[in-house]
């Protein structure tokens, strides 16, 4: 028994080492990221007011408010899902598209809050960074 928890520890480790580069994405690297898939709807701001809301049924979120809808506590794998696709249905309607490209590339490791190092997109942790750092609290 302790042989198999040795073994399974030895490959989470080795799962979060593939994960390279280990220098995690800042928020500047999500910016760029977030200008050229998220403000077309989104807009500049993040407060949902791009160049493509106007033609839009439901009117894209303020994500400067994630945080605040959320009991003043930013919910990184909510927000990761919502980006990912795996929290959209396409019985809710026309909504996001899915940003495949995100999920492409280098893996880091990140927490998402249950304590656990998850191997993640590069991409996909940077426009979380920025997503996160642009919160407006009360």
């Amino acid at each position: 028994m302790t042989r198999l928890l040795i073994g399974i520890w030895a490959m989470a480790g080795l799962a979060l080492v593939a994960c390279v580069p280990n220098e995690m994405p800042e928020a500047s690297d999500g910016r760029a990221l977030y200008m050229e898939y998220c403000s077309a709807c989104h807009g500049e701001n993040a407060k949902g007011d791009g160049p493509m809301a106007r033609a839009m049924t439901t009117a894209p979120k303020d994500l400067t408010l994630i945080s605040l809808r959320h009991g003043d506590s930013f919910p990184r794998a909510k927000v990761l899902s919502t980006i990912d696709g795996y929290a959209r249905s396409d019985l809710d309607g026309p909504g996001m598209p899915e940003f495949g490209e995100l999920l492409q590339g280098d893996l880091v490791p990140l927490d998402t809050g249950d304590g656990k190092m998850t191997p993640t997109p590069r991409k996909l942790v940077a426009l979380l960074e920025y997503l996160e750092s642009i919160q407006q609290t009360r």
